[in-house]
């Protein structure tokens, strides 16, 4: 099945693609290159896993002092 540029620009910025990005998918894709393709929506997905796991750090922080107070006036 083959998507309209349309639809993949749309998806990509949906998913926090920069222009750049979607300039160098498009070029691969209308040369028929499905693997760069591939390789480059994967490095893509690397970085918002490793922003994910950034984020998630953070939280786990925040969750610990929570935890180091609640615990602290038990005393």
């Amino acid at each position: 099945m083959e998507y309209s540029e349309e639809a993949i620009i749309q998806n990509m910025k949906d998913a926090g693609c920069d222009e750049a990005c979607i300039r160098e998918f498009l070029l691969e894709y209308r040369q028929g290159e499905k693997k760069k393709c591939d390789m480059l929506l994967n490095r893509h997905r690397r970085r918002l896993l490793d922003q994910l796991h950034r984020e998630q750090k953070k939280i786990d922080y925040l969750d610990y002092l929570s935890y180091q107070m609640k615990k602290q006036e038990g005393k």
